[in-house]
């Protein structure tokens, strides 16, 4: 069995790093290119996270964004951003800036960095045209709700007119503690809604990720439509498993992009599945194709 949580946690510290793994499958001779995709609709702005595929170069992923029709790649820090940019592609969720999924901003011993971090990397991002960058609550470590949500809110309040300034919106991340992230404590929308309401600004929202929400509190598309204010991005992937969003699993892909795009929503949703099938680029694109209404 895959262990998720240290997979997804490991990516994201290599392409940090910018030095993301790159295995013998790596050539994009084994992904192939389809150049008759059908044109998307245009009703929602569609993205994949960087990590999930990991066996692609950046520019190899990127040349596959663009023959697919997405208008972003999620998790890509600054070092790959000149690539991103050749291929006019957005880079749709930025990190760099966080200390990791565990360390984050519910403890008060983070903030120092934390806030050293963003204040950095918050000009970088609006340099560089983006507006998304990813944050996380970090893990509970016996704190109650209320103390993560105050400890939260008074290192997070300090960043708002740095992020107002820029344009820049600060991304809290949802992710389910059930099976994934054993401790995180903006495991619930109903905590994350209520950091957005004590933080106070349009620059602070959070990041509904549709299958971590399913597995640790289900109900996705009223939960949606009740707090999708406070949502700036979501992120997909196949119930239960974290792999293909096709018929082998639970959530009704469809009919959530449907209420997505009902409420007005202009950000991205972001495939971060993690692909079984062998032509991984087939995945993608019919990812893209169910979630496209």
């Amino acid at each position: 069995m895959i262990n998720l949580y240290r997979n997804r946690r490991q990516a994201i510290k290599n392409i940090l790093a910018g030095t993301a793994f790159v295995g013998a499958a790596g050539s994009l001779s084994s992904f192939k290119m389809k150049t008759n995709f059908q044109a998307l609709k245009g009703n929602i702005n569609h993205s994949v996270c960087r990590w999930c595929f990991n066996s692609l170069t950046i520019d190899e992923l990127c040349k596959l964004a663009k023959e697919i029709g997405l208008q972003g790649i999620d998790l890509v820090g600054p070092k790959d951003w000149p690539v991103l940019q050749k291929y006019g592609l957005q880079s749709t969720m930025c990190n760099g800036a966080e200390i990791s999924l565990e360390e984050g901003w519910n403890n008060k011993m983070n903030h120092s960095v934390l806030l050293k971090n963003y204040r950095e990397m918050i000009p970088l991002v609006a340099k560089a045209g983006y507006k998304n960058l990813i944050c996380f609550s970090g893990n509970r470590n016996g704190l109650d709700d209320e103390t993560g949500l105050n400890n939260s809110a008074d290192g997070l309040k300090q960043l708002m007119p740095l992020a107002e300034k820029h344009h820049v919106t600060i991304v809290m991340e949802l992710l389910n503690s059930k099976i994934d992230h054993k401790d995180y404590q903006c495991d619930k929308t109903k905590w994350g809604v209520e950091l957005a309401k004590m933080i106070g600004s349009d620059n602070f929202k959070l990041l509904y990720d549709i299958y971590h929400m399913q597995i640790d509190e289900g109900d996705v598309i009223r939960t949606i439509r009740e707090n999708h204010q406070y949502i700036a991005h979501y992120h997909t992937a196949g119930v239960p498993g974290r792999n293909e969003i096709d018929d082998t699993q639970e959530l009704n892909y469809p009919a959530i992009m449907k209420a997505i795009h009902s409420m007005g929503f202009k950000g991205y949703v972001a495939q971060e599945f993690i692909p079984l099938h062998a032509d991984k680029a087939d995945s993608l694109r019919t990812a893209v194709r169910i979630c496209d209404v």
